[in-house]
């Protein structure tokens, strides 16, 4: 009697957890009993996975030290397993992990930091965008870059926070970085280049980016002013500018009823 075919589910959660017995009929590639190899092949996996979790975490996996973040890493793959064959995609879910472990609960802005980490990540693998020619914005009235369309590039990611994440992940990556201060931090992502880099946004400049993504210069502007009186258009725009972080699009039409 042939024995009963094997389960995904099964084979995965077995695959995944150390402590499960390996599943029963499994046979390698010799017809043998496959216990053995799927033990060696299932410890690969293990120290593939937290592997790509220290890479994919390198501030998180500093803060918490090598083995508390092998030991997250045990938890979180059993709990997460992979979704994609491809590892730049692994870790997706583990900024809502962290904030769920009571384990970690005093470490409230790891979450963050995680989030901060997979926006790197995004911005690293994002498309490259066409930057607004300066030539272009030398010739346009002030009347006609209210109504122009500056949207950020595909790189540029942005991430509000409660918790100082900039002064965190600088502190743990630049020698002689400034200790955190005790209070919440707006960051954009940006990638002038090839390497995404951190900023930190001043106060309004957060909603102003989003808001380009929508609506046009000026809308974005009274926007990010009406949350932020002291919001800083200059400011901005001579962040984003200096960085490429701007591409252009056509001006949204008037509707000439209105």
């Amino acid at each position: 009697m042939n024995a009963a075919p094997i389960s995904q589910a099964t084979f995965m959660a077995a695959m995944l957890d150390a402590r499960k017995p390996v599943p029963e009929g499994l046979i390698d590639g010799n017809g043998q009993p496959a216990g053995r190899r799927f033990s060696v092949y299932r410890n690969n996996v293990a120290v593939s996975l937290t592997e790509a979790l220290h890479e994919g975490f390198p501030v998180i996996a500093k803060l918490l030290g090598k083995e508390n973040m092998d030991g997250l890493a045990g938890i979180y793959l059993r709990a997460h397993p992979p979704k994609s064959p491809l590892m730049m995609h692994y870790g997706e879910d583990l900024p809502g992990f962290l904030a769920g472990l009571k384990q970690l609960s005093h470490l409230g802005y790891l979450a963050d930091m995680a989030r901060l980490e997979l926006a790197i990540r995004r911005s690293y693998h994002a498309a490259d965008g066409t930057p607004i020619d300066p030539n272009w914005l030398a010739h346009q009235s002030p009347q006609e870059l209210m109504i122009a369309r500056l949207i950020p590039a595909p790189a540029v990611q942005v991430l509000r926070s409660p918790w100082p994440i900039f002064d965190i992940w600088r502190f743990n990556t630049e020698e002689g970085a400034p200790q955190p201060q005790a209070q919440g931090q707006d960051i954009v992502i940006l990638r002038p280049e090839f390497d995404p880099r951190p900023a930190l946004l001043a106060p309004g400049a957060a909603t102003f980016i989003n808001t380009l993504r929508d609506a046009p210069l000026g809308a974005a502007a009274e926007r990010a002013a009406a949350k932020m009186p002291d919001f800083d258009l200059g400011q901005s725009l001579a962040l984003l500018l200096g960085n490429n972080a701007l591409c252009h699009l056509p001006p949204i039409e008037q509707d000439p009823t209105q």
